[in-house]
């Protein structure tokens, strides 16, 4: 009857030990800070009624960047039940704050102070992000300094915390309530005793009181190991199937030919290497405390590495709008379970070096191994030990984090899709394009070239449209000439009228429609057809010193030692030549015109046109510059001009020398070789970058014109009695380059009216 009621009581305090862990366990999970998963350190009750612990709400306010807000850990309960007896010894002494951090108090916005009034200045909102309901929570102007110290929870935290200690030791499970703490283990009674109840229950005299008394413990096992399959104790150990093995599996066909040794060397062996191990990790305790503090380190990055990824992500994705939620979804999952994963791992990889410390862990649990005496119980919980030490010890010895902090593979690459959604927007028309002037012009062609403005939307196409404003204007609305669907930013036009100057205005279309004008751009035409030409330098003086491009647009000369040495004897009839290049063309007829661009740096230069007979006999021989008797007005000697002097000159050219134009106050004296009294009026206008000449050839007149402008510099007479040549002439260094023709380059050796160079 007694023993009946004995077991109804052990039952009963059983089922309210597991009822009271049960309970614990529940309520556990209210005692955890939503922040740190921790049990609550001096919990703060947040506006929602939510808790968190002031250190972590310091920490979230932190993050947010609000700074000073964090309230004082040592800080009095501003709660009802803070009385003088709950308060920290620790208060009396608080030192008063120093006087930089109180005039930091005080300037962002705490309290008042001389000269500043009371609501004078905005207070600043300090919204807290509640990590329970998710939500933002005002805390108002003083932050965390005016929320209330939850003590109860504080008390019902303490409270628990006691429980769980005295629930951690072993109670003897035969006492009546309230039980005592167990002294005593019975391995045939499987039940833990204090010492009353353990002579109660072992009496004198019979056989219960054969039982050998052990250490409490709620897990109970045999004094020996027996073997599973034969319920024999084990003997050997089988180093091929690494397990232990009792007399009869020692016979069969299972382990023959296997590796068999005796308990003891095993024991013995494996008792040796587990020694050695752990002597190794305890010798190394700072090398374990100080991977420890990487890990932990390496953990606080990942989590921050973790956080910014996913604000990366999320701003990315956030932004493509509800079509891309999903797909932000999935991405931030990945990056969960990545960091989940890395956190795990690392979180083992901590807890495993934990474990290597002295006396907690596996540590403890080896040194404990380390005490058993019996031989089979040692090797079959040593082997299994061995290996976990084993590798422990090899990943101290090799340490490396078992994941890395980086989340540079989580990063997107949506700069395409970004760019297309920050364009869309309401369609509209290109806006007016800006002609460029400096790349735009008239020659044998004329040549548009414009763009669109930085921030205009894109044209499909173009429209050019353009007119002669040099025609008598016609009745009606002005008539304007069209090129539709132009494609690129520039455009040739073809065959335009001489001596005319033409406006032009492009505008732009795309879906939405057509655009706006550009400005109107006026270009001047020639004042006569292009003529196309090549230099030809394979007659003349000096031709070793002319140097002619390959295309034969361009030539240079070089001054040698003879210009060296006329400027070092200046005075002593130094011979010094004239270096002339003829073109490859002949005009017989008509109107033609030619440009090009004469170097300022040119010492020099001679630029015009001449019968080609008179060319090649003039510059055949070697004139001397510095004779008296040496005119570079003239063509002809002195005694042949007074009976020529009203015939037209074979020559007229324009001279040129640094940068500057030589101009006379009449034409007969500035046309290039006719005259004596030239230099005495002549006067000098700067070099425009394109020089053009115009030869009429029946009226026997030359003019020279700025290219750019075409205002008009010298009109001269010229003999045409024959074939004239272009014809360039250098005293000195110098360089000339024939403008390109803006349409398809014609073929060399043309032949103007019947006439042609020879070879």
């Amino acid at each position: 009857m007694a023993e009946g009621e004995d077991m109804q009581t052990f039952t009963s305090i059983m089922d309210a030990l597991v009822r009271i862990s049960t309970s614990m366990k529940n309520m556990e999970k209210e005692l955890l800070c939503p922040v740190c998963q921790e049990m609550y350190k001096q919990p703060l009750v947040l506006p929602c009624t939510h808790n968190v612990c002031q250190a972590c709400a310091r920490e979230v306010l932190g993050q947010q960047g609000y700074i000073g807000h964090g309230g004082d850990p040592s800080s009095e309960p501003t709660s009802p039940a803070s009385t003088p007896s709950t308060r920290s010894p620790r208060l009396s002494r608080r030192t008063l704050p120093k006087p930089d951090r109180l005039d930091r108090l005080l300037k962002s916005g705490f309290g008042t102070y001389p000269g500043r009034k009371r609501g004078a200045l905005h207070p600043q909102v300090i919204m807290f992000p509640c990590p329970a309901c998710q939500g933002d929570v005002e805390l108002g102007e003083r932050g965390l300094a005016g929320l209330f110290r939850n003590l109860t929870l504080e008390r019902v935290v303490e409270r628990y915390r006691q429980s769980v200690s005295v629930g951690g030791a072993i109670l003897c499970q035969l006492c009546k309530p309230p039980p005592l703490e167990a002294t005593k283990g019975c391995t045939e009674c499987r039940a833990t005793f204090c010492n009353e109840c353990f002579k109660l229950f072992h009496p004198w005299g019979t056989q219960k009181a054969q039982h050998e008394p052990t250490l409490p413990t709620l897990s109970f096992r045999p004094k020996g190991l027996m073997c599973p399959d034969h319920k024999e104790e084990v003997t050997h150990y089988c180093k091929t199937c690494q397990r232990l093995v009792c007399q009869l599996c020692r016979v069969r066909r299972t382990h023959s030919g296997h590796k068999i040794t005796p308990v003891l060397s095993a024991y013995q062996a494996l008792k040796d290497k587990l020694t050695k191990s752990l002597t190794y990790i305890l010798g190394n305790q700072d090398t374990v405390q100080t991977q420890i503090c990487e890990l932990e380190e390496t953990v606080r990055h990942t989590e921050v590495s973790g956080q910014q990824a996913k604000e990366e992500v999320s701003q990315l994705v956030r932004g493509l709008g509800a079509v891309l939620e999903e797909k932000r979804a999935s991405l931030l999952q990945a990056i969960e379970e990545c960091q989940q994963e890395r956190l795990a791992r690392l979180s083992a990889q901590i807890q495993e070096h934990r474990s290597l410390l002295d006396g907690s862990g596996l540590v403890g649990y080896a040194q404990e191994v380390l005490k058993e005496t019996d031989q089979p119980c040692f090797v079959q919980a040593a082997k299994q030990l061995h290996n976990r030490i084993s590798r422990v010890t090899e990943a101290l010895q090799t340490f490396r984090p078992a994941a890395s902090s980086s989340f540079r593979h989580c990063q997107l690459d949506v700069g395409r899709e970004m760019k297309l959604l920050t364009e869309l927007n309401f369609l509209r028309v290109p806006e007016a394009p800006v002609i460029d002037t400096q790349r735009t012009f008239a020659y044998d062609q004329i040549f548009l070239c414009w763009r669109l403005p930085p921030h205009s939307p894109p044209a499909w196409h173009y429209t050019i449209e353009f007119r002669r404003t040099d025609v008598p204007a016609q009745p009606g609305p002005t008539r304007w000439q069209r090129r539709e669907e132009v494609r690129g930013t520039s455009a040739l036009l073809e065959n335009p009228d001489t001596g005319s100057v033409y406006v032009l205005r492009v505008r732009g279309c795309n879906k939405a429609g057509y655009g706006e004008y550009s400005e109107d751009v006026h270009l001047h035409t020639p004042p006569a057809p292009v003529l196309h030409f090549f230099l030809d330098g394979r007659w003349g003086t000096s031709r070793e010193r002319l140097a002619i491009s390959k295309d034969q647009r361009a030539v240079r000369s070089v001054p040698g030692l003879p210009l060296l040495l006329a400027a070092e004897r200046l005075l002593t009839g130094c011979h010094l030549s004239v270096d002339v290049v003829l073109g490859d063309v002949a005009v017989t007829q008509g109107r033609s015109y030619w440009a090009c661009a004469v170097d300022p740096a040119s010492y020099l230069v001679k630029v015009g046109v001449g019968l080609e007979s008179k060319l090649q006999e003039s510059f055949q021989g070697a004139p001397d510059v510095i004779s008296p008797r040496y005119d570079p007005d003239s063509g002809h000697d002195s005694g042949a001009e007074d009976a020529t002097v009203e015939a037209s000159p074979p020559f007229a050219f324009l001279t040129i020398g640094m940068g500057k134009i030589l101009l006379g106050a009449g034409a007969s004296s500035n046309a290039g070789l006719t005259g004596r009294d030239g230099p005495a009026a002549s006067c000098t206008v700067p070099l425009p970058p394109r020089l053009g000449i115009c030869l009429d050839y029946e009226r026997g007149r030359v003019s020279f014109l700025d290219a750019v402008s075409f205002r008009g510099l010298l009109e001269c007479p010229l003999d045409c009695s024959g074939p004239v040549c272009p014809a360039f002439c250098f005293i000195g260094g110098g360089a000339v380059q024939l403008q390109e023709p803006v349409g398809t380059k014609p073929e060399r050796k043309v032949t103007i009216g019947g006439f042609a160079k020879l070879d």
